[in-house]
């Protein structure tokens, strides 16, 4: 599999290559900056992991978190 484009709303916001058996999320805008370089099993994960980081961004306050078992984090 070679890089492919991670969009959100029509914006390209990254994009997942090959590394470690994984893909690892390369973030091209700032907006997604907290998901630069996680690996995900596919890039349906890595899309489902933007649109849950901008969902939450969009509501003020609300922590920012990923289920630890891929490879998430927590941030308030």
């Amino acid at each position: 599999m070679n890089k492919q484009v991670i969009e959100f709303d029509g914006e390209a916001v990254g994009v997942v290559v090959p590394d470690a058996g994984r893909l690892k999320f390369v973030a091209v805008k700032y907006h997604v900056w907290d998901l630069d370089s996680r690996r995900f099993r596919s890039a349906d994960e890595a899309r489902a992991a933007v649109s849950r980081l901008m969902t939450a961004r969009d509501i003020p306050d609300a922590p920012i978190s990923l289920p630890a078992a891929a490879g998430g984090y927590a941030a308030a």
